[in-house]
């Protein structure tokens, strides 16, 4: 009887760290404000699921839907003033 033996490389070629790295970290840092906007915006969300909703929901769900839409313009522009090059420096 022969014996079946994988004949390929590892799929991982480095085995996975012990956590995140710093780069990571700060990444996850920086999209926080995203993050949290966007749960405030689905718990909004699943608040009107199972009922019509009135008026006050429909503003908090405004409200959080634009809190999303600032937190990732605002994220945007910070990623791309990081590509820019300061002038006169």
């Amino acid at each position: 009887m022969k014996t079946i033996v994988a004949l390929q490389a590892l799929v991982t070629a480095h085995p996975p760290t012990a956590g995140p790295t710093d780069a990571e970290l700060d990444a996850i840092e920086a999209e926080m404000p995203v993050i949290s906007a966007e749960v405030e915006l689905l718990d909004a969300q699943i608040m009107i699921l199972d009922r019509t909703p009135s008026t006050v929901d429909e503003q908090r769900v405004r409200r959080a839907r634009r809190r999303v839409l600032a937190a990732r313009r605002d994220l945007a522009n910070l990623s791309a003033a990081a590509f820019v090059p300061e002038v006169g420096a």
